[in-house]
């Protein structure tokens, strides 16, 4: 039953991909069917194998206690208050950011970041189909974060032809970034966070290879710019610490305006339909939700939190899911959790665009020119994630 559904989801998620593709004729199944065959036996190792649910345990238990060791530096500067269950969000979701950038900065500066950039990118483009380049951003993106990440590639982003940073762009609004994986784990279980994380790369260049299909060809030197090389180790501290701190202060702002504002719309609707704004949303997204194997008793709230994630951000989503958790059966809550977990929504187009813009404004303005297109095809890739792990739960 789970199989057919699963074929089912890809009949849609394909179909609305091929719509709007830029060369039909150019789509290689090949690569298509070679990634779906690895992520469904990730997805499978990760969520049903003995094996996986060591490695996803342990890695969602070496974020548990690098969230201890942010919530001491928590705990000093705001004297226990989060002991006490007092500003929840801020103090155990936002502020453990600040400690995990550092980390980042830390890897970074000692050469550990490039690295594995390099090494899991290779491996990447041999099954992608689409080159080194594409794949080594998909993994600086999450290891680097949206802003941070262009800045590796600042020696070519402008040789790049827009098909390419349409790529870029789309791999970089696919994944999130690991400074606020921790922050993700606060919110909904651990094991759906690190699954997420993994099938994303993998439906990135499945959608990619399917909207914007091409053959890499002739490609640039690629070389990684160190973005720290100059710095001295305690420069590069103060550095990462407040571009940690700018994060959770972003997240705190795009928070307090996002709920103000679903709330209005919430009162607004029901005055005037009878249905609040989410309610209404839950109808549209429905049948998206039971696509990818949602069942139909989640289906409505699934759709209602899925869009919610779409036109504010995956942590007003994710906030929205806690309070429901108990209402969903367990197979529902993890698919909605897998598509939870990515950048796509609206307001990442400027995030993306901004961050371009900053290398490159040429490059910027051409991937803000491709803003609907972007959110359109980072959705289908958390459609797809999704749909996968609900084959295999």
């Amino acid at each position: 039953m789970h199989l057919l559904h699963f074929l089912l989801a890809l009949v849609v998620i394909f179909g609305l991909a091929v719509v709007v593709s830029y060369e039909r004729k150019q789509i290689r199944l090949r690569y298509i069917v070679q990634l779906l065959v690895i992520e469904i036996a990730i997805a499978w190792l990760l969520l049903n194998s003995q094996a996986g649910l060591s490695i996803v345990k342990s890695f969602a238990g070496l974020f548990d206690e690098l969230m201890g060791f942010a919530a001491q530096g928590t705990d000093f500067v705001f004297g226990n208050m989060s002991k006490q269950g007092l500003a929840f969000v801020f103090l155990n979701v936002l502020c453990p950011i600040i400690f995990i950038s550092m980390l980042i900065g830390i890897l970074q500066h000692f050469r550990i970041l490039p690295w594995l950039i390099r090494i899991i990118g290779t491996l990447l483009s041999k099954v992608n189909g689409m080159g080194k380049l594409e794949s080594f951003n998909a993994v600086s993106s999450l290891l680097l974060g949206q802003s941070e990440n262009f800045i590796a590639y600042k020696g070519i982003l402008g040789q790049q032809s827009p098909r390419r940073m349409y790529t870029m762009a789309a791999t970089a609004m696919s994944t999130v970034s690991m400074s606020i994986v921790g922050a993700y784990m606060s919110m909904i279980q651990p094991r759906y966070v690190v699954v997420a994380i993994i099938l994303n790369m993998f439906s990135t260049f499945v959608i990619l290879s399917l909207i914007n299909p091409y053959r890499p060809g002739d490609e640039p030197e690629i070389e990684l710019q160190e973005l720290h090389e100059k710095q001295s180790f305690f420069e590069m501290l103060g550095d990462y610490v407040l571009a940690g701190f700018r994060v959770a202060m972003i997240v705190a702002a795009m928070l307090i305006g996002f709920i103000a504002l679903i709330a209005a719309l919430n009162a607004l609707f029901s005055a005037v339909l009878g249905l609040s704004f989410q309610q209404l949303l839950g109808y549209v997204f429905y049948p998206l939700a039971w696509v990818i194997g949602i069942p139909s008793v989640d289906a409505l709230h699934a759709g209602s939190i899925m869009a919610t994630k779409l036109v504010s951000n995956e942590f007003v989503a994710m906030l929205e899911l806690q309070k429901i958790t108990a209402q969903f059966t367990p197979r529902g809550l993890g698919i909605l959790s897998v598509f939870l977990v990515s950048f796509a929504n609206f307001a990442s187009i400027g995030i993306v665009a901004g961050a371009i813009k900053g290398v490159s404004e040429p490059q910027g303005n051409v991937v803000a020119r491709f803003g609907f297109r972007l959110v359109y095809g980072a959705t289908l890739v958390s459609l797809l994630s999704a749909a996968v792990v609900g084959l295999v739960l």
